[in-house]
C-alpha cells in the first residue's frame, strides 16, 4: 500500500511540482487547494507528466469545519506538505490583514484537525525569518529578526506555533523549510509558476515582459549595498525545491528525525543580483529584455543567500540545477502558456 500524504495548496507553483515528485517516489499525494492562486487545470497537467491523477479536494483551510472532517475522512495519512498560505511581500504590505488571516487560519485549522493524531509535517517556510542577516551566508542557528514584512511575520510566527506544539506533544513531528527564492519550471514544461493577475515576483514578470504580455521590467533600486546596486537573492530551481520537500519527508517517516522540531535552509548557497538574473536570462534564452530602474520597494532585503551545510548533512539533500536551468525552464514553461490555456 502507498504511503498518503496530503499536500495542502498542491496545485500551487510550489505544490504541484511537489506532486509530481512524490508521485515519482511512489507516494500517494492528496491534494487540498482552494483555487484562490491556483488552477483546476494544473491538476491535468500533473496527471499528463505522472500519469496519475491524485485524489483533489477543493476546500478552504480556514474553514475549521470543513477541515476537520477532510482530516477525519482520511484516517491513514502518514504525512502533510504544508503549502497552503499567500506568499507575495509586497502584497502583503498593502494588504497585510489578508495575509494574517489566511496564513494563520489555515495553519491552525489544519492543527487543530490532527489533535490527538500522529502528525509528521513539513511546513513551508521561508527565509525572511532572517530579515537582513548579519553574516552572509546566513545559517539555521542566525538569529530570526523583526520581519520586514506582513508575510515575512507570519513565517515567523507560524514557526513559533509549531515549535511550540512539537514541544507540547510527543505526536507531532515538525520540519520548516526556510526557503530561498523558487524560480523555474518542470523540465516537461507542463507546470510552472502561474500568477493571477500581476505577477508578484521576479521571474514570471520577465518571462511574461519577454512574451509581450507585460511592459518593462522594474528592477526595484539600484543603490543598494551590492556589486551592481540591485538586491540579491539565493535562487533555487522548484524542481529542487520539490525534492527538498521529499527529504524532509523521509526524515520524518524514517524516525530520524532528532527532535520534535527542525529547521533547514533551502537554497543553492550562492547570490545572484536582479541584474545578474536578467542577463541571465537573456544569454540563456536569446532573448533581450526591456528593464526599467525604479525606485526601492517596501520589504524588501538588500542581499541574503543561504548556508546549506545543516541540509547536505542531515536532509542529505542538496540543489542541482543551475540559474541557466532556471531560467531555460521558465521561458519554456512561459512559451506553453502562449499556445495551452490552463482553465
Amino acid at each position: 500500500m502507498k504511503i498518503k500524504i496530503l499536500v495542502t495548496g498542491g496545485l500551487g507553483y510550489i505544490g504541484s511540482h511537489t506532486v509530481v515528485a512524490l508521485l515519482r517516489a511512489n507516494f500517494e499525494p492528496i491534494i487540498v487547494d482552494n483555487l484562490d492562486n491556483s488552477k483546476l487545470g494544473i491538476l491535468d497537467q500533473i496527471e499528463k507528466i505522472a500519469g496519475v491523477r491524485p485524489a483533489f479536494h477543493n476546500i478552504d483551510l480556514c474553514d475549521e469545519a470543513k477541515t476537520a472532517a477532510l482530516i477525519k475522512s482520511e484516517k491513514d495519512l502518514e504525512g502533510v506538505i504544508h503549502f497552503a498560505a499567500h506568499k507575495a511581500v509586497g502584497e502583503s504590505v498593502s494588504e497585510p490583514l489578508k495575509y494574517y488571516r489566511n496564513n494563520f487560519n489555515s495553519l491552525l485549522s489544519l492543527l487543530k484537525a490532527f489533535e490527538g493524531r500522529t502528525l509528521n509535517l513539513v511546513f513551508s517556510s521561508s527565509c525572511t525569518v532572517y530579515g537582513q542577516p548579519d553574516v552572509l551566508p546566513v545559517n539555521e542557528a542566525a538569529p530570526v529578526k523583526k520581519a520586514e514584512s506582513p508575510y515575512g511575520n507570519t513565517k515567523q510566527v507560524a514557526e513559533e506555533i509549531l515549535q511550540d506544539i512539537a514541544a507540547a506533544d510527543k505526536l507531532k513531528q515538525i520540519i520548516s523549510l526556510r526557503y530561498f527564492n523558487p524560480v523555474g519550471a518542470h523540465e516537461s514544461a507542463l507546470i510552472g509558476e502561474l500568477p493571477a493577475g500581476v505577477p508578484q515576483n521576479l521571474v514570471p514578470f520577465v518571462t511574461q515582459s519577454a512574451a509581450g504580455k507585460r511592459g518593462p521590467i522594474t528592477v526595484f533600486g539600484d543603490n543598494y549595498d551590492t556589486p551592481d546596486g540591485s538586491c540579491i537573492r539565493d535562487y533555487i530551481h522548484v524542481v529542487d525545491l520539490a525534492e527538498a520537500h521529499l527529504a524532509a519527508l523521509k526524515l520524518l517517516l524514517n524516525g530520524k528525525q532528532a527532535t520534535n522540531y527542525d529547521v533547514f535552509n533551502v537554497g543553492t548557497g550562492n547570490g545572484y543580483s536582479v541584474l545578474q538574473l536578467i542577463n541571465a536570462f537573456e544569454q540563456t534564452t536569446g532573448v533581450k529584455l526591456d528593464y526599467k530602474i525604479g525606485p526601492r520597494r517596501a520589504g524588501d532585503i538588500v542581499k541574503v543567500w543561504s548556508d546549506v551545510t545543516k541540509s547536505k548533512g542531515k536532509l542529505e539533500w542538496e540543489a542541482k540545477l543551475s540559474i541557466e536551468e532556471m531560467m531555460r525552464s521558465a521561458w519554456a514553461w512561459e512559451q506553453y502558456l502562449q499556445n495551452n490555456q490552463i482553465n
